[in-house]
Order: C-alpha cells, then structure tokens, then sequence
C-alpha cells in the first residue's frame, strides 16, 4: 500500500481529470496546517492550489476544534480556489463540497452520507469533515481554502484520542495513493467551478439524496445550548437546513451550532 511518503505531485497530477490541471498540487511530509499554510499565501497564489500532507501536526475542524489524525491513517488536504465572489454567494460551498466528495467515494465502491453542514458519515459513524475559511481578493473575488479531513483507517489508540466512535473506509485506504487524491481532486474541481456560476442551488437535490438523517427527529445545539428540535426536512437552495416544527418549517443557517440525534 502507499504510504504518504510516496505522494507524488507529478503522479497525482498524472491521474487527474483534465478539469483539474489547472491546479498547482503541492506535497508535504508535515505541517502545522494545510489550510492555515494556503491561508497565509493567498494573496500570492496564482490560481487554485492543492496542499497535501503526509501529517498535519495542528489540524483543525470547525469552531476552533482540533482535528485528530495519525500519519497513513488519514488523508488530510486542503484547496484554495478563488471564486467570483461576493461571499455571500459562496453560502453552502461546504454543502457543495460535501457532495462532491460522498460522490466521488461512491463511485469508488464506498457509498456514504452527508450530515449537514459538513461532515460525512459511513455506517452512521463520521468519516470526513470539511473546513472551508475564507478571505477577500484584492480584486474584489473571494479565496475559499477548503479543507478536507477522512479517516481511512481507525488504529484502536487513534479512535481512543478521538474520544468518540468514527468510521473509515480500508477499502480507499488499499488504493493507491496519489491515484485517490486525484479521484477526490477531478471531482472536486469540476463542482467548485460548476458552484462558482451557479451558487449551491442546483446541488440541493443532489445533497439532499445523499442525506444521512433524513426524517429523523434532531436537535440544533450552540455550545450544548440546545437552540431547535424538529424532524429534518433536507436542505433549501441556500444550503439552509429544513427543520419540521410544531411552529411549521423552520431555515437554519450554519453558522457554528452544532446538529445532533434527538435521542443523543
């Protein structure tokens, strides 16, 4: 099996769909974090750039949380893409980004869901989160990094870290390497530029399908503060969640509360 030592930017590049080889792909043993890495340099990119790293030492999930991986066990990348922006137009992109990862493993024989606003999940167990941080162009358009965590493998002692039950896919773990970061990148790069002209509204039904507690009663949380309950309803154009109340159909936007199971 390839190791992340044998991440090769040439033989990613080589993989790659030609909707993507506009793509600078950058490879590192370790960093702190991809996403801060591509954050502090985007006001010097060229165009979009793929950061991969072997190990990220400082990982990050969302609201400030750490992200715990183990070197082999994970694949850890992220993606600066400049958009046209405004930036209220690039409401739902994790969503966006979200389909287009479930859709590559799919084809890849690994079906998964998505669980609003961004993580994915295998057997009901969370599998990959997505991170995407923003800053403004000088030009007026808008730099998204997006970044991307999925456990490929769970050792015993890296799921005790973790603190809670998490899923991982060996099945991509035994592909080769960089063949994978290029399935996940061709994909991954044809839907930011399909998002890009259209914002999230033509990716609503295919997020929709993909949705893990569909009809199922859950509880909308901010810093354990439970804030709503209802029975999801899916997601809306804007990437809103749908929430079915005794007060009727209720929109949340992500911000950064938290979804959970009514009965967790």
């Amino acid at each position: 099996m390839t190791k992340h030592a044998d991440l090769n930017s040439a033989a990613i590049a080589a993989h790659c769909a030609t909707g993507a080889s506009h793509v600078v792909i950058e490879v590192v043993d370790e960093t702190g974090s991809t996403n801060a890495d591509l954050l502090a340099r985007c006001a010097t990119l060229a165009g979009p750039t793929l950061r991969i790293a072997g190990q990220q030492t400082a990982g990050r999930g969302r609201a400030g949380r750490p992200w715990v991986s183990q070197a082999d066990a994970s694949l850890m990348f992220s993606l600066a893409w400049r958009f046209k922006g405004p930036l209220h137009q690039l409401v739902g992109l994790p969503l966006a980004v979200g389909v287009a990862l479930a859709e590559s493993m799919t084809a890849l024989g690994v079906p998964v869901q998505l669980k609003w606003p961004n993580d994915l999940l295998k057997d009901g167990h969370k599998l990959a989160g997505i991170l995407v941080e923003t800053q403004q162009a000088q030009d007026g358009g808008v730099w998204a990094v997006i970044g991307c965590g999925i456990n490929l493998l769970m050792p015993d002692a890296l799921e005790r870290q973790i603190g809670r039950s998490v899923s991982a896919v060996p099945w991509l773990a035994q592909m080769e390497r960089n063949t994978l970061v290029a399935a996940l990148l061709s994909r991954l790069a044809g839907v930011l530029a399909e998002f890009d002209d259209t914002g999230f509204a033509p990716f609503t039904e295919r997020w929709n399908l993909l949705h893990a507690w569909q009809g199922q009663h859950v509880k909308i949380l901010d810093n354990d503060q439970l804030l709503q309950q209802g029975v999801a309803a899916g997601v809306d154009q804007l990437g809103r969640l749908l929430l079915r109340t005794d007060g009727g159909l209720q929109e949340v936007m992500s911000g950064d509360v938290s979804l959970r199971l009514a009965g967790e």
